[in-house]
């Protein structure tokens, strides 16, 4: 098995904020990883990083072993065209139906005609248990969970092969969290996709993840397959997965 993504050293500060501070990570194809940490410890970053949306200050970030740091336009609008990204907050566009937004990408990037970028649209939507009328709705007229699922319907309707999501589960119930979980587990398998998530909800983690990653001051201190979580021997991993209040990670904060 190859490695379709991976990171080296990647670092980027902002002033005085050194928020990643030499990143390694391999995530390689067909996979799904899972990033965990702490609030505000630079997960999401590390997605914008990868989609070039953030220039690293060090390192180097490779898709299918060709550098993505600094690369073209041009370049850079390939390797969109091979990523479906799932942001946290959703970012559907208020002025356009549901089955627009989720074919948003195949209309404007791929010249797919209107009707059949909607049969493309339905299609996903009901592929991430929607109904296919729900097409026709606007984003404000559909529940929070629902507008997740349009988001995740929107990152896969070209089919990528590499899928990034950001915290995809964010502020949804029990229930829902699960519902979208388990859209998510059959979406990327059926796609084949390489997927990088992070999330808090590590009883997703554990549903969507081949391995886990921890991201703690900048770096990666633990990476490691799913099943191995509870036995790691790291205790910033014990504490965060344990939602533990006293520990290294508590220690750290009270030191800054």
């Amino acid at each position: 098995m190859k490695a379709k993504i991976q990171l080296k050293g990647v670092a980027k500060h902002f002033g005085d904020n050194r928020v990643l501070e030499g990143v390694d990570l391999d995530v390689m194809e067909g996979e799904s990883v899972v990033l965990i940490g702490g609030s505000a410890a630079g997960k999401s970053l590390v997605l914008k990083c990868i989609l070039g949306l953030v220039t690293p200050d060090e390192g180097s970030i490779l898709i299918d072993g060709a550098e993505t740091v600094g690369i073209g336009e041009r370049e850079r609008t390939r390797l969109f065209d091979r990523t479906g990204m799932l942001f946290q907050q959703n970012a559907l566009f208020d002025s356009l139906t549901v089955w627009e937004n989720v074919a948003f990408r195949l209309m404007q990037d791929h010249g797919l005609p209107a009707a059949k970028a909607r049969d493309a649209a339905i299609t996903k939507l009901v592929a991430v248990g929607l109904e296919a009328d729900v097409g026709d709705l606007m984003p404000s007229e559909i529940s929070g969970g629902m507008q997740k699922r349009v988001g995740f319907a929107r990152a896969i309707a070209a089919e990528p092969e590499i899928v990034l999501l950001d915290e995809p589960t964010a502020g949804l119930d029990p229930i829902m969290t699960n519902i979208i979980n388990e859209h998510i587990l059959e979406g990327v398998h059926r796609l084949g996709a390489t997927t990088l998530s992070i999330t808090s909800d590590m009883a997703g983690a554990r549903k969507i993840a081949d391995r886990i990653a921890m991201l703690h001051d900048g770096r990666i201190i633990w990476c490691g397959a799913t099943d191995e979580v509870d036995n790691s021997g790291n205790p910033y991993l014990d504490q965060f997965i344990h939602n533990r209040a006293d520990g290294p990670i508590q220690m750290a904060i009270t030191a800054a």
